[in-house]
Order: C-alpha cells, then structure tokens, then sequence
C-alpha cells in the first residue's frame, strides 16, 4: 500500500513580492534606529559613523532597487528609516534629542536623504511599468465574426 503525499502549495509570486517589501521596510525601521543612536562617533573632526550610515542606506536602497528590478524596492528601505527619523527628529519635554544639531546630524540626516535620493534614482526603472502600458478607455472593438 503506498501512501499519498499531500502536495504542498507554492506560495504565490505577489505573496513572495509583499513579503519581500515588508522585509525591506523593517530592514529600513532597524537601519533608522541603529544608525539614529550610532551616528555621533568621530574620527576629530570627520563623523565616521555618520558618513558610514549614509553609505550603507545608500547601498542597501541601491541594492534593493537593482535585485528587485524596480524604484519602488529602493524606496521601501528608505520608508522605514525615514519614518524612524523623523520620530528622532522630535524633541521630548525634557528637551532629549536623539538626532542633534551637530555635524554628525546633519551629515546623517541630510546626507541619508541624499543618499536615499541618489539610490533610488539609479535604480532600474521596473521592466513593465503600470503608467507606461497602453490603455483604452473607449468602448471595446467589437470581436471579427467567423462564418
């Protein structure tokens, strides 16, 4: 007697694509909290850590955008650090910053968003975009009858 083995299904490609984007966005929120609280450290009077972060936010957007073939993989990295920076932009009562207004900051924050920018813009645009695909908005042509 042979027993039957139940075939397991495959998940499907736009499973395996959300997935993907999801863990590109939390990739993103952990870059923006590790690099929010390890951006201040210097090599006087250069912020290494800083100018470190900007080019791994910028390799890991790049590297997204390239592997997926699209800007929009590019751009979910850069959603989740962005959201996690702005959150470290906002100052408490106390008056505690976790982003400061220093060199280290400004290189992290303004040269993270260039990075981000550059990132994405040298990303491949996806092979088959939704915007660039013909459309008709007319009725459709009526079908050739075959005798």
């Amino acid at each position: 007697m042979t027993e039957q083995v139940p075939e397991v299904e495959k998940p499907s490609a736009t499973a395996v694509t959300v997935a993907a984007y999801a863990v590109l966005v939390m990739l993103g929120l952990l870059m923006g909290v590790l690099g929010g609280f390890q951006h201040s450290w210097y090599i006087r009077p250069v912020p290494v850590s800083a100018v470190a972060w900007v080019a791994v936010l910028f390799a890991v957007c790049y590297g997204a955008g390239r592997m997926m073939g699209g800007k929009l993989a590019a751009l979910a990295p850069a959603a989740g650090w962005m959201v996690i920076t702005v959150i470290w932009l906002t100052s408490r009562p106390e008056g505690d910053l976790i982003i400061a207004n220093d060199l280290s900051g400004y290189v992290y924050l303004y040269g993270g968003l260039a990075a981000i920018l550059t990132g994405v813009l040298l990303s491949p645009s996806a092979s088959r975009s939704w915007l660039l695909t013909p459309h008709s908005y007319g009725p459709r042509p009526a079908e050739p009858r075959s005798l």
